[in-house]
């Protein structure tokens, strides 16, 4: 019975094998690029290679490295005087507009823009940046209403203001969002990017509030 012999023998070392294979195939799936996340290409310094990043690596080195680019400070100078034109259209609500939702309205606006512009302000500071810096003009941040328009506006009473002054709210808040949006693919700053988060959530939802209005 050699035969049956070396079958008997042959049996377990093929099972062996097998279970070897599979030990073999188990470990290289568990450090297969698939099992570890998607990688994230970070950009080297000047004159060093790029380097290939985990995701999760790639977020805490943001964390911890999210000093201040040229446009999040510009972000934060406008903005300013962005807001600073809102707050100047709202108080003429109190004495001109009709509607009471109006007035209502313009006094919510006021109440949330004038602590962003504080916060902005401290921020500029905190970051050793003067808030007049690179001064912007009016005319090309989106939204800003013109001096013809805010004159129409201080001269409007009653429906004609409230009438006027929602257009130029709606264009005052896409003009903020259209600058929120762009900050956030360009800056490099969290807590602007909060800000800008807070601006587009904000003002979508009063931009659909005033059409209602409308």
């Amino acid at each position: 019975m050699p035969y049956r012999r070396a079958s008997l023998v042959a049996a377990p070392l093929v099972a062996l094998a097998l279970l070897t294979v599979s030990g073999c195939d188990s470990g290289s799936d568990a450090k297969s690029p698939a099992a570890s996340g998607p990688s994230v290409i970070a950009p080297g310094k000047p004159g060093e290679e790029n380097r290939t990043l985990s995701a999760a690596d790639a977020a805490e080195q943001r964390a911890e490295d999210d000093s201040p680019n040229s446009a999040d400070v510009d972000y934060a100078r406008m903005m300013i005087q962005h807001h600073s034109q809102a707050l100047d259209m709202t108080e003429l609500a109190a004495d001109r507009a009709e509607s009471t939702q109006v007035e209502k309205l313009a006094a919510r606006i006021a109440a949330s823009q004038g602590p962003e512009i504080t916060t902005m302000q401290s921020w500029l500071k905190t970051h050793g940046k003067s808030e007049t810096g690179g001064a912007h003009d009016h005319a090309s941040m989106p939204g800003m209403a013109t001096e013809a328009q805010l004159k129409n506006l201080r001269a409007a009473h009653g429906k004609a203001f409230d009438e006027l002054f929602l257009t130029l709210m709606i264009t005052h808040h896409q003009g903020a969002i259209t600058m929120a949006t762009d900050v956030k693919a360009q800056g490099n700053n969290i807590q602007i990017e909060e800000m800008a988060d807070d601006v587009i959530a904000q003002q979508t939802s009063e931009i659909a509030r005033m059409r209602d209005m409308s």
